[in-house]
């Protein structure tokens, strides 16, 4: 089977050089010898997974974005898991919002806690 003969709804996410699938079973086997071959220690796929969806919203990409990505049912499930890389984003973003006042000619507004 050739690349270009490949219908892209149809691709395995693991498939082996010719494009055959790969059966369910061989996956973590292959990937495991893959991580200990390059000094990685013992890395899972779940982990990989988790780390991916971290980067991305720590990289401000919208939680509806990954949500899709990683298959979960509802935004709810995305967010209740990945709460932890929440915080700094908060600050990031404030930080972003003030910057944009700032650019368009506005006054950062001060607050003050009575």
């Amino acid at each position: 089977m050739s690349l270009d003969t490949v219908i892209m709804d149809e691709t395995p996410v693991f498939a082996w050089p010719d494009l055959a699938p790969m059966l369910p079973d061989s996956v973590p086997h292959q990937f495991a010898r893959v991580t200990r071959k390059a000094n990685l220690g013992r890395l899972g796929l779940h982990t990989l997974r988790h780390t991916h969806a971290s980067h991305l919203l720590k990289q401000g990409i919208h939680a509806k974005v990954v949500q899709e990505r990683l298959g979960h049912s509802s935004i709810q499930v995305t967010l209740d898991l990945y709460s932890h890389v929440a915080p700094g984003m908060q600050e990031a973003e404030t930080l972003r919002f003030e910057a944009g006042l700032v650019a368009a000619g506005l006054q950062t507004p001060v607050l003050t806690v009575p």
